[in-house]
């Protein structure tokens, strides 16, 4: 994942400015109308019409035409989140300094909360995801694999690294594997989240949120805790 990220980086730097310019022009459109018409319905003409160039223009920069082009766009907003979502742990659940038995429901809850509160802060990002979910059988396999490695696997790799630091600490017991106390963990919060607002579409109540993450990270403590 790092060759990749440095990869990327060098091309970046090696495109003339104003190509890099007009490529990032027609990314950040092709974001709307993405999230808006989903893979299979967007055009490349209204991808050009939204980012007002030609339907050329779309095939000079990206000749893989729809399909490079929505896999540019969601790695580029995957990067975006999975900074994000890797800032709030670390923060939030530092290995070095696991917090205290009594404080660890506490703190759990800051992380799911803390995770949550990106579906407002990146709505074009989970529109696209919300998309994914919905067309999996029309999106590009590579396109796929592209999304799950910019975001969702290195952000795995994290908390699951996450649960071990808390296991080890004599906090959780994970049952011998630490990924899948991740995936439980999310799948009790930001997920149960997710599925009831439709990404984002429908935003709960406060108090909605705040009982379904908290009945989340409970349930997950009844499963896990040490």
């Amino acid at each position: 994942m790092a060759g990749d990220d440095t990869r990327s980086e060098r091309a970046r730097r090696e495109i003339p400015p104003r190509k890099r310019e007009k490529q990032l022009a027609v990314v950040r459109a092709a974001c709307g109308v993405f999230g808006r018409e989903g893979y299979a319905r967007a055009s490349v003409d209204a991808l050009a019409a939204a980012a007002g160039v030609s339907t050329r223009t779309v095939y000079n920069h990206f000749p893989g035409g729809k399909a490079e082009l929505f896999g540019t766009v969601i790695t580029w907003t995957a990067h975006t989140v999975r900074d994000a979502q890797l800032a709030r742990l670390h923060a939030l659940l530092d290995p070095a300094r696991p917090p205290h038995p009594e404080l660890l429901e506490r703190e759990l809850c800051a992380l799911a909360h803390a995770f949550t509160d990106l579906i407002a802060e990146y709505p074009d990002h989970f529109a696209l995801v919300r998309h994914i979910h919905a067309e999996a059988g029309h999106v590009p396999a590579e396109v796929m694999a592209a999304w799950q490695q910019a975001g969702p696997a290195p952000v795995g790799d994290a908390l699951a690294d996450a649960m071990a630091g808390l296991a080890g600490a004599g906090l959780l017991d994970v049952h011998g594997d630490a990924a899948l106390a991740a995936f439980h963990f999310v799948a009790l919060t930001s997920a149960a989240i997710l599925q009831r607002s439709h990404y984002g579409v429908v935003p709960l109540p406060e108090d909605e949120t705040d009982r379904l993450l908290t009945g989340g990270v409970a349930a997950f403590l009844r499963a896990y805790r040490a």
